[in-house]
């Protein structure tokens, strides 16, 4: 009898007819998958085969817009979800009205597996298991439409004591041996296993088969600085175990995380996904699949949109998409950069709401993005050859590569934001979602030249949803902000050359720290940001405890459409 290895995963909701869903799961063996809802709504799908793991994504048709349909999960007929031991409520599918009338988009980075039920967790408690709580509590309560989950959903290269000990064993058991450090996963078997530890989680399992998610990858997912810079690639192509890992960590990303970001018309037109159904054995399809990617990064895209009703979602890849040559570096080749800016004015006038998803902040603490600024300057040699060499030092050792460090790039965001953003037809609010620096905070430029935008432009960032802060990161992250900072900023980019840009940026919100978790309200033209934090029950109320109990503290609810 097969068996739910993980899922069910609730993915795609069509916003257009409100009448289909994705749901995808992982199997211990091929079977038939079927999803069934009560009145005659379903559908089902074979599993397909990748290295001796089975998966399936099965389109729900037939579904009532503006309606929550409870599901069930069957393999060859069997039901195996919900668990029969479960206490959770039915996993539902809530589909939108037509048409639609407003979206709730909750959104975070940077989570690290919770530790099991009843085990002390040192970072304290999970902001999605925490989520999860509240909404199988009070199933009436306000859920988001969509979670966005803007990268590091697994963590490659800093594993729990759990996994190097799996890692360890199955690597004895394996007897071929790896020069993969570790503490560090080395194959799409070792990638297999995160996932297993991250979404096996009884409350982030059920909070995922019952909200919608989008996800993008961040450098964790692969490994800490992935493609910094074109020496940094060199170095690990010369590495004797990169080439199985990072062939893993893109077929796994495809698996897991890609696969669902898209829509069942999407689905039906690509290529690959035809290809691995119909193998009998997917392993090489999507093997090649990776080594291609790898190797020719602007053959495969990434990056998707998504439209909830008059709310229009552009989740970029910062970390692929990347041309890394010391001379003409930039966050996206031309191809994405094309991709995103005719993304961004297609039929404009039906977009209430620009949502750019970007796991790396567009504006940073002003301290920092003059730093990464002047830094780039040095490894493109604007201050000699011992300068550059100093650069690349600096870059992997201080992360050193978010947008400001690919000057041309941000320029060119920087104007596609504010050409939205003064158009005719712009939308009430464009926001840029990021992640990835361990803190949260919302900023909001001023043009210095040219036109104001008609849109109030943000600068929204939120993460950890579950990682660890130290105290010395909350310090810098302060006195970045500072007046101080900002000057010592302008002191480096005179060093290197560099131009101030086009936008000046003052932080209207933060930084907080902590586990948290940010959503937008979206109604029409109007606009609302909360910011929750994860907090342990006063009683246990410190690090170390585990997550019963725990509960979610409003910080900030602020209505994003009265001009300040």
């Amino acid at each position: 009898m097969a068996g739910l290895r993980l899922g069910p995963l609730l993915r795609h909701v069509d916003w257009e007819s409100g009448t289909s869903a994705t749901v995808w799961v992982e199997t211990d063996r091929a079977c038939t998958v079927e999803v069934w809802c009560p009145g005659g709504a379903g559908g089902s799908a074979p599993t397909f085969r990748v290295a001796d793991h089975h998966y399936a994504l099965v389109v729900v048709t037939g579904l009532v817009p503006g309606a929550a349909t409870a599901y069930e999960v069957l393999l060859d007929g069997e039901r195996a979800w919900p668990l029969a031991d479960s206490s959770q409520p039915p996993s539902t599918i809530h589909t939108p009205p037509v048409p639609a009338t407003g979206a709730v988009v909750a959104f975070g980075s940077c989570r690290w597996a919770s530790p099991a039920v009843g085990e002390s967790d040192p970072v304290g408690p999970d902001v999605l298991d925490t989520l999860s709580a509240r909404l199988a509590a009070d199933p009436e309560a306000e859920r988001p439409d969509v979670l966005l989950l803007l990268g590091d959903q697994v963590y490659a290269d800093e594993t729990s004591a759990d996994t190097r000990a799996w890692i360890a064993r199955h690597r004895r058991a394996a007897g071929t041996g790896s020069a993969a450090p570790p503490d560090q996963v080395a194959d799409y078997e070792e990638y297999t296993h995160l996932y297993d530890e991250s979404w096996s989680d009884p409350e982030l399992r059920w909070l995922l088969s019952t909200v919608p998610s989008c996800m993008i990858f961040d450098d964790h997912d692969v490994i800490d600085d992935w493609n910094t810079s074109a020496a940094w690639v060199a170095d690990m192509r010369a590495t004797p175990w990169w080439h199985e890992r990072i062939t893993g960590g893109l077929m796994s990303y495809w698996v897991y995380q890609h696969l669902g970001n898209l829509s069942p018309a999407e689905l039906a037109e690509d290529e690959l996904y035809a290809a691995v159904l119909a193998a009998d054995d997917a392993t090489e399809v999507l093997r090649a699949f990776a080594e291609r990617a790898d190797a020719d990064p602007a053959s495969v895209r990434w990056s998707y949109r998504r439209d909830f009703g008059r709310t229009r979602l552009l989740m970029v890849d910062t970390r692929a998409a990347r041309v890394l040559e010391e001379q003409h570096r930039t966050m996206l080749d031309v191809q994405e950069a094309t991709w995103l800016r005719t993304q961004a004015f297609d039929e404009l006038g039906g977009v209430d709401h620009l949502l750019v998803g970007t796991s790396l902040p567009w504006l940073l603490p002003p301290m920092l993005h003059f730093a990464e600024g002047w830094h780039a300057a040095l490894c493109r040699g604007e201050r000699g050859p011992r300068w550059a060499r100093f650069g690349e030092w600096l870059r992997r050792r201080a992360d050193l590569e978010h947008w400001a460090a690919f000057t041309s790039s941000f320029e060119k965001l920087t104007e596609t934001v504010a050409e939205v953003g003064r158009a005719d037809t712009a939308p009430a609010t464009v926001c840029v979602l990021s992640g990835d620096v361990h803190h949260a905070y919302v900023a909001e430029p001023v043009w210095t030249t040219g036109q104001p935008p008609r849109s109030r432009v943000f600068q929204f960032t939120c993460s950890p949803l579950h990682n660890s802060v130290p105290t010395a990161m909350r310090a810098g992250f302060r006195f970045g902000w500072s007046r101080f900072a900002k000057g010592i900023g302008h002191l480096l980019a005179r060093h290197g050359r560099v131009e101030r840009p086009a936008v000046r940026w003052e932080r209207t919100g933060g930084p907080w720290f902590g586990n948290q978790l940010m959503t937008l309200t979206l109604r029409g033209r109007t606009a609302r940001l909360r910011l929750e934090k994860a907090s342990a029950d006063t009683k246990q109320g410190r690090r170390g405890t585990d997550r019963a109990g725990a509960r979610l503290i409003g910080v900030l609810n602020r209505d994003l459409t009265e001009r300040r």
